[in-house]
């Protein structure tokens, strides 16, 4: 009985946590600006990216079979999303290292960032449980101007390039 009130506390509050540190970001706001370090451990800035589309896309964790083939997918239509002049960038927790092996893994053709818990909860995407941050798998496509035009949040994992490039067809 003690075990089930412990599990049932620690749940409330686990829940109570992640609702209060999230944000709610919707299509019209402007896309939260971040600095991270991506796979070669170089800063990268979301202003770097303005007057280009952008997909921003939360993964849960490196090498993972969900996200090898959601990565598989954009990397096997990186030349349509490039003719569509959309900019791919994927974000999850982790290291250099293992962005970099994600990469090599992968034969992966586009830069994945090491995602800080500010940006998790400013994003929305943090699971928020005990301080492990796995992000939800949710991508934000935004515009020139840094504002959020759409926010996939039902991930087709082997098909997901090409919800991003109707997703942005939609935008026009």
């Amino acid at each position: 009985m003690k075990t089930l009130l412990l599990l049932m506390t620690l749940i409330s509050f686990t829940t109570l946590q992640c609702a209060c540190s999230t944000k709610n970001l919707k299509v019209g706001d402007q896309a939260p600006e971040f600095e991270l370090f991506n796979q070669n451990g170089q800063l990268v800035k979301l202003s770097d990216f303005r007057g280009k589309k952008v997909a921003l896309y939360f993964y849960p964790k490196d090498n993972t079979p969900g996200c090898s083939e959601q990565a598989c997918s954009l990397r096997d239509n990186f030349e349509l999303l490039h003719e569509a002049d959309i900019t791919i960038l994927g974000l999850s927790t982790g290291t250099v290292e293992s962005k970099r092996n994600f990469i090599t893994k992968k034969s992966l053709n586009f830069p994945l960032l090491i995602a800080t818990d500010d940006v998790l909860k400013a994003y929305g995407v943090n699971t928020g449980f005990w301080r492990l941050y796995l992000p939800k798998r949710h991508t934000f496509l935004i515009d020139e101007n840094g504002i959020i035009v759409g926010i996939i949040e039902k991930v087709d994992t082997k098909n997901h390039a090409q919800q991003i490039l109707d997703a942005f067809a939609a935008v026009k």
